[in-house]
């Protein structure tokens, strides 16, 4: 049972992995799906041929979601979707609670939604992530500039992207230090407005210690 209680306007970090900790995003068109479906499945829009967004994506490196289903998304979202970093097997976002169930309804519909779809594409069976989400609350800056980097500098345990995390295509540091793909879809405001420019805040991640001293930090302020 998650001993978290969730509170409206309260951030958490948010993580969960595979079954058996073995790789579930395989490819390109993977990466994209999921990562489509944390950015829109904030709220309860229903979306079709989302295999045609993905396309789109590995195309032109953006989503072709028309104007106004995008307005209708921003208006009645559940969560506001902060940072995010999606690994081979796990995946590592900061979400703030909207409305009451908010974070448990929309982590609900992004993995029942990507199990669905890897299963049908791999002919699997079963669970797909290892038991429900993970989740621990933010509850100080420190904590919070922490967690950004944390997540920011997960793609260094990938031997290619190692000192390159501001390029991983699957994560929001790019967005933090450059210009923001997703427009209103990810909002990192409340780390990034305790920095006085964007530069700033990747100086901050490139000399962080997390994901290099992670072991002798306290649990809660990290999840593997």
């Amino acid at each position: 049972m998650r001993k978290v209680r969730f509170a409206t306007e309260s951030y958490y970090h948010i993580c969960n992995r595979s079954n058996d900790e073995r790789a579930i995003f395989l490819s390109q068109q993977d990466y994209a799906r999921f990562l489509f479906l944390l950015l829109y499945f904030q709220a309860p829009v229903s979306f079709f041929q989302i295999g045609r967004q993905t396309s789109h994506f590995r195309k032109h490196g953006t989503f072709n979601v028309p104007q106004d289903t995008l307005d209708q998304v921003l208006a009645t979202r559940k969560v506001r979707f902060g940072a995010f970093a999606i690994m081979s097997n796990h995946f590592h976002i900061l979400v703030q609670e909207k409305i009451e169930k908010g974070i448990s309804q929309y982590l609900q519909r992004i993995q029942d939604g990507y199990a669905k779809y890897f299963n049908a594409k791999y002919q699997k069976r079963g669970h797909l992530f290892q038991g429900t989400f993970r989740a621990v609350p933010v509850e100080t800056d420190e904590q919070l500039l922490y967690l950004s980097a944390y997540i920011h500098r997960n793609p260094r345990d990938i031997k290619e992207w190692k000192n390159r995390e501001h390029k991983y295509p699957w994560s929001s540091f790019q967005d933090c230090i450059g210009e923001n793909r997703w427009g209103e879809l990810l909002v990192p405001d409340i780390f990034l407005n305790q920095f006085s420019s964007k530069g700033a805040y990747q100086d901050f991640v490139d000399t962080s210690s997390a994901k290099l001293q992670a072991e002798k930090l306290p649990a809660e302020i990290f999840l593997d």
